[in-house]
């Protein structure tokens, strides 16, 4: 399913976060948005998920508009994975993960086999089917960011929003993460900081600075040494990944300018 952000604007307090965005994410390709701390992805990606209203634009799903469409209609299709998405209470791994079902079930009604099958499933592709029984408030931060991202994929969402979804992972996991978002066929629109991991996990990306868009399209058009310079302040160079040939960024620790 398409995903598309129409001219999204979000103000408050008098504070223009977002400004003017427009993006296109098709069917089944991976989208990344990148810029400095507080030029607005976590803002763009909360309208997407619907925590927080654009002030102007719209987001459609397909060819809808999303904030028409009844919250569990929204639900079964948008899934998100946040920054500020932990768990306060100690639930077992297993049951935090059996949430992701709730849009899909009505009052107390039970999970199905096939819906406990995909739950156990999930926890094993993401490495914690062995936690399943476990509180996730004893787990580190990397395992619960594995937990989330379970939850949010056994709700079976044709669009996945995530939100630096590699925090706290090691880098085995990061890479498994990242490999798994490429191979899903979702529609995904994933915020991430490191620009070589996004280079080789994206499609396209898109980088905001002061909340608006300063450049679109593939990892190799967009991040080119001058750009990097100009909103990320930093001197870096450009090298094609010796067996992918995906951009990859070099910097000097004296390259801050």
């Amino acid at each position: 399913m398409d995903l598309e952000l129409d001219e999204l604007t979000v103000v408050t307090d008098g504070q223009s976060l977002v400004r003017g965005l427009s993006l296109q994410v098709p069917d089944g390709k991976v989208l990344g948005l990148v810029g400095p701390n507080g030029s607005g992805k976590s803002t763009a990606l909360r309208c997407v998920y619907r925590a927080l209203r654009p002030s102007s634009g719209t987001v459609r799903v397909g060819e809808r508009d999303l904030t028409r469409l009844p919250l569990r209609d929204s639900a079964r299709t948008v899934a998100a994975m946040t920054q500020d998405g932990g768990v306060d209470f100690d639930f077992t791994v297993e049951e935090v993960v059996a949430l992701g079902r709730a849009p899909h079930l009505r009052g107390n009604q039970a999970l199905s086999g096939r819906e406990r099958a995909l739950c156990a499933r999930m926890m094993d592709r993401l490495d914690i089917g062995h936690l399943a029984h476990r509180g996730v408030l004893t787990l580190s931060g990397g395992e619960r960011q594995r937990v989330l991202l379970a939850r949010a994929l056994v709700q079976e969402p044709q669009i996945l929003v995530l939100d630096e979804p590699t925090n706290h992972l090691d880098i085995r996991h990061q890479v498994d993460l990242l490999s798994l978002l490429r191979g899903s066929g979702l529609t995904v629109l994933v915020v991430l900081h490191d620009l070589n991991l996004a280079a080789a996990a994206c499609d396209r990306l898109g980088v905001l600075s002061q909340g608006r868009l300063v450049a679109s399209g593939t990892p190799e058009a967009v991040l080119t040494p001058q750009l990097v310079g100009d909103v990320f302040g930093v001197t870096a160079s450009v090298v094609p990944h010796p067996l992918t040939g995906d951009p990859q960024l070099l910097y000097s620790l004296n390259s801050a300018r």
